[in-house]
């Protein structure tokens, strides 16, 4: 891709470009009608592929009151930088953004993706935390 054709207003421009460059290549070898372990799996293999240093299934405790009182797992943590989690299905659910605003709010980072693979193509959001 032509660094013209970039948008510069983006949080992490080149990064974005990677993951969302990664997840197209996924779904254009796969295509749809998998379970979403599989596009995970895929996922990690592309992100070696490129060099893009992520981490898989991260714990994330939730905390009230300094005491720990439930856990969730993020899809993907990569560069420590932008939450990824992956989706099967063809629109975005209210709940769905959320959970990731969540965890934005949480590990107190900027940016997450929520990917949706569809039955007829896949989607992607970028989800942005301005209180970080």
């Amino acid at each position: 891709m032509k660094s013209g054709l970039k948008r510069q207003d983006l949080i992490y421009p080149e990064l974005s470009y990677e993951i969302i460059g990664s997840l197209f290549e996924v779904y254009n070898q796969l295509g749809s009608g998998h379970y979403e372990d599989y596009y995970q799996k895929a996922l990690a293999v592309e992100f070696k592929k490129r060099s893009i240093l992520f981490k898989e299934e991260v714990y994330v405790p939730l905390i009230f009151k300094e005491e720990k009182i439930g856990k969730r797992y993020l899809d993907f943590l990569i560069e420590n930088k932008v939450i990824l989690e992956i989706k099967k299905g063809d629109r975005f659910s209210r709940r769905h953004i959320e959970q990731i605003k969540n965890y934005l709010k949480i590990k107190r980072l900027k940016l997450g993706i929520i990917a949706n693979f569809g039955s007829k193509e896949l989607k992607f959001k970028r989800i942005i935390n301005f209180n970080s």
